[in-house]
This record gives structure tokens, C-alpha cells and sequence, in this order.
């Protein structure tokens, strides 16, 4: 386990603190007012590699890390933690069809995903199956040469916008070993899209239903077997709570730096915000919880490439820690900015809205605490 990055991996986070300095902070207000999604700028990170990150470089992909992973969506979320987390959504939903499709369907689809000129969405949620995934009933009939789909996923990111839909579908009988993992065109007859949610945070990124009714997708689009889809999912979703713990933690560590500024320059009673005891132990104790948060993400991420048998319990320690201390840290610096933090021209109340969904996606914070024990309790039998 190392504590101290090495010139690579250095060289790979300023990359990304640097394009999101220049391509994204400058504008992340705007697009949380507008509810932009910026494609164009995401094709241009796309360029230097984080379309594909963990891809393997055969279609295009960078065959980086998982701890690589985690310094660059930490690094792109300290310009705008919406951004980083669709982002880190496409390569995750990308990243399945890499490990579980054929080579076939890597060659078709991979080389376009890597460089975002197609862009991916993850589907699992439907309206009554969120936390319970297994008990999803997006139905996939077989027809032949195809499957005929009806059915609703719920609280997809970037749906209505996206080109390519992994989809997990009911293909057999009740529970996780009836799922089915199809990779589906955003576009084809039979899919359509609800309206954008009107939400807290991640304006930047459309939220909206897929809506199956009877579309067609050909049995060739299903990664791997019939039933294995519940795994494809959830072997996705490691990685997946590792890279929106680095959002987080992205997130808060430019909450954190804006209030450090602002307490340098506000003054109350005669004296700056900074030289207040009571004022500097909170942020000691913000700065201590996020190097903890993060020192917790890297041993996780490097578990997770290492292939470590406790590697999932692992993220899910990793995410419900660091995505709750990202919340809270946000949410102290709004506080140390007073009425001020309230406003959106400082940025703060923009992030402690971003940051809060990051408890409840990619699994609850709740659910987070039923993997880590589950696996003590079967450890202890």
C-alpha cells in the first residue's frame, strides 16, 4: 500500500485539477443555472484519455487504474462534481461492456465510447426497484434473434442525451439470477424518455425515465450469458462508489479551499475569520476527516485493482465514509461563510447540493452498511 504518489500519478491529477481549472470551474455555475450538459467539453477531456480510463487500449482506452480512476474524478469534481460523476457514469457503463462483452461487441462499441463521440448511460433503478435491484421487472422476452423489452428505468443520468444504454432487464424468473445485462441503442424504435427531473443538484446532467415499450434488441447486444446481469451490475458498482467517493471528496476539498480564502479576508469583532480559535479547529477538523476520506479511497481503489477478496467490502466502507464527510465538509464551509455561503454567486451552496445526492446513488449509504455487515457476520461464522 503506498501513502505518497509517484511522478505518473502526479503527472495524471494535474492533468485533470488543470482541464477542470480551465474548462469547467469557470463555468459550472452557469451550467447548474442553465441545466447545460456539456458534451463538448467532456469530448474534450475525452481527448486526454478520461473517456476510457480503465478500458483496455485495444479500442482506445487508456488501461489506467482504478486508483488512477479516483485521482482523476477526484481532480475533475474540484471544477464541478456533477461534471466528474457523469463522467466517471460513462466510464463505468463503459467499462462493463470491456470486462463482460465479447470481442466483437468491444470493437464495435468501445472505440467510439472511449473518445465520448458515443456517450453511455448505466440503467438499473426502475420505480420500484432501487436499493432491492434484484427485484427489478424490466421484462426482455426472447423472439428469435431478439428481444422484445417493456418496462421503465427510473433516475437515469444523462438519458433523453445519451447514445448507448446498459440496461439490466428480467430475462428469467424472479431474484438476481433472472437478470440479464443488454446493451441497448438510446435511439432505437420503442425507447423513449420521461421529462427532466426537476432536482436539488446535478443540474448539469439530465436525469430522466427510459421507457421500454417493445423494443426490439437483438440477442447479440447481451453481454455474456443469460442470469449473469445481476453480477455485471453489481461488479460495476464497485468501481462505480469509488469514483463517486472521489467526486466527493473533489467537491469538498474546493468547498474547503473557498472558505480557507474567505476567512482569510472576512473579519468579525476586529479580527479575521481565521484567527478565531474555535473557527480554525473547524477547519483542522474538515481537513483531517478528507485525508482520511481520501487516504480510505486509495486503499480501496488499490483492493479493487489488486482484485482483493474484500475488495467490495472495501468500497462500500470507502463510499459511505468518504461521500458522508464530503457532505459534511461542504456543508461546515457553507456555514463558515455565513449568509454569504447561501448564495450562489460564492459557489458553496452549489456543491453542498451536488454532494448530497452522493449518499444515496450508486447504493445508499444505508445499503453501504448492510454489505460491510454482512460480510463481518459471514467472516465470523
Amino acid at each position: 500500500m503506498q501513502f505518497a504518489l509517484n511522478e505518473d500519478q502526479r503527472a495524471v491529477r494535474d492533468m485533470a485539477r488543470d482541464f477542470a481549472a480551465e474548462k469547467i470551474a469557470p463555468h459550472a455555475l452557469r451550467w447548474d443555472e442553465e441545466k447545460h450538459f456539456p458534451v463538448e467539453v467532456m469530448r474534450e477531456a475525452a481527448k486526454l484519455g478520461m473517456g476510457g480510463i480503465y478500458i483496455r487500449d485495444d479500442v482506445g482506452g487508456s488501461a489506467m487504474t482504478r486508483f488512477d480512476a479516483a485521482l482523476i474524478f477526484e481532480a475533475l469534481a474540484t471544477g464541478c462534481p456533477t461534471v466528474s460523476a457523469f463522467i466517471s457514469i460513462h466510464n463505468m457503463a463503459s467499462w462493463m461492456i470491456d470486462a463482460f462483452g465479447s470481442d466483437t461487441q468491444r470493437q464495435r462499441w468501445l472505440p467510439k465510447l472511449c473518445t465520448m463521440e458515443l456517450i453511455a448511460s448505466y440503467c438499473l433503478t426502475e420505480p420500484g426497484a432501487g436499493s432491492d435491484a434484484a427485484a427489478l421487472r424490466t421484462r426482455a422476452v426472447r423472439d428469435g434473434d431478439h428481444y422484445v423489452l417493456n418496462g421503465q428505468k427510473q433516475f437515469i443520468s444523462g438519458a433523453g442525451s445519451t447514445d448507448i444504454l446498459v440496461a439490466m432487464v428480467r430475462t428469467g424468473g424472479d431474484g438476481p439470477g433472472g437478470v440479464s445485462t443488454l446493451v441497448i441503442d438510446g435511439k432505437m424504435p420503442g425507447v423513449s424518455f420521461g421529462a427532466n427531473e426537476r432536482k436539488m443538484g446535478w443540474n448539469a446532467q439530465p436525469t430522466r425515465a427510459v421507457i421500454f415499450e417493445n423494443a426490439r434488441v437483438p440477442v447479440a447486444n447481451r453481454l455474456g450469458e443469460e442470469g449473469i446481469g445481476f453480477k455485471i451490475a453489481m461488479a460495476g458498482l464497485d468501481g462505480g462508489r469509488l469514483n463517486i467517493t472521489a467526486c466527493s471528496l473533489g467537491g469538498a476539498q474546493t468547498a474547503l479551499d473557498k472558505a480557507r480564502g474567505y476567512m482569510k479576508e472576512r473579519k468579525a469583532f476586529g479580527k479575521r475569520l481565521d484567527e478565531f480559535q474555535a473557527l480554525q479547529f473547524r477547519l483542522a477538523d474538515m481537513a483531517i476527516e478528507l485525508e482520511a476520506a481520501r487516504t480510505f479511497l486509495w486503499r480501496a481503489a488499490a483492493a479493487l485493482d489488486r482484485k482483493d477478496p474484500d475488495a467490495t467490502m472495501l468500497c462500500a466502507m470507502a463510499k459511505r465514509f468518504g461521500t458522508d464527510v464530503g457532505f459534511e465538509v461542504a456543508n461546515h464551509a457553507l456555514q463558515l461563510h455565513g449568509g454569504y455561503g447561501y448564495l450562489s454567486e460564492y459557489g458553496i451552496e452549489k456543491i453542498v447540493r451536488d454532494l448530497r445526492v452522493h449518499q444515496i446513488l450508486e447504493g445508499t449509504n444505508e445499503i453501504m452498511r448492510l454489505i460491510v455487515a454482512r460480510k463481518l457476520i459471514e467472516g465470523a461464522r
